[in-house]
């Protein structure tokens, strides 16, 4: 299993990506174990929200290069954190990289602590944040989005606030995050779909409108010579040939 789901506590469903052995990467597994969770919990009616949290230092490594999932079922799996009717916070402690950044702008609240790093690498190996540009250009501040996304630069928690990429930063989340899951504990459930419905009305237009055509985007930029350089030189633990 690479998704473990935990007891719920008054309401809040927590699912832990729990696949240390490759930092929690997207592999085909994992993308398919989230959305089946996450999808069980859309009909539980004892479930307010869920909370997405992690193991070990690693939120989310991105695509895993050895087992990536089909561009078209990580799609699914943005779709199915926007339209689920329960909101999804993120509770983010460790590092997010790539693809992985995708699956944190899908979710509604966000909280990173202080050992958290971000970053979009995908043209560091010959790719394109494509897919996962359609739930977090709508969130961030247009020039944060701009340099992150050509650089591939790395940056830390109090910047992803700055930029609207988390909902906050703090020392202390799960002190941070205590009001926000107290607060969805007292709304009532059918006026908390209702408003969620409102708040991702511009993502999911977006996604009805793209979604096709950049995955498609996405799996040729995979199969094209730069990104087999790009992920053998990431692979290697290399340099690719293009680096200056």
């Amino acid at each position: 299993m690479t998704v473990t789901a935990i007891a719920q506590d008054r309401g809040i469903a927590t699912l832990i990506l729990d696949s240390p052995a490759n930092r929690n990467a997207l592999s085909a597994d994992l993308v398919r174990e989230l959305s089946e969770a996450l999808n069980a919990y859309a009909e539980d009616p004892g479930v307010r929200a869920v909370l997405l949290t992690h193991t070990g230092t690693t939120f989310c490594a991105g695509a895993d290069l050895r087992q990536p999932p089909d561009p078209a079922a990580f799609t699914g799996l943005l779709r199915t954190l926007i339209e689920l009717p329960k909101p999804v916070v993120a509770r983010v402690t460790g590092h997010v990289r790539a693809g992985g950044l995708g699956l944190l702008g899908a979710c509604d609240i966000s909280a990173a602590g202080p050992g958290a790093s971000f970053a979009f690498t995908e043209v560091r190996i010959g790719v394109a944040p494509a897919v996962i540009s359609m739930p977090l250009l709508p969130r961030m501040d247009p020039g944060a989005a701009a340099r992150y996304f050509l650089t591939g630069e790395r940056f830390d928690a109090a910047e992803a606030a700055r930029t609207g990429l988390v909902t906050l930063a703090a020392e202390d989340v799960d002190a941070a995050l205590e009001p926000v899951l107290d607060g969805l504990r007292r709304s009532a459930p059918g006026a908390l779909a209702e408003t969620k419905r409102l708040v991702t009305a511009k993502v999911l237009d977006i996604l009805d409108r793209q979604a096709d055509t950049l995955a498609a985007r996405s799996a040729a930029l995979f199969a094209s010579p730069d990104a087999r350089e790009g992920m053998t030189a990431f692979l290697e633990r290399r340099d690719p040939a293009w680096t200056l």
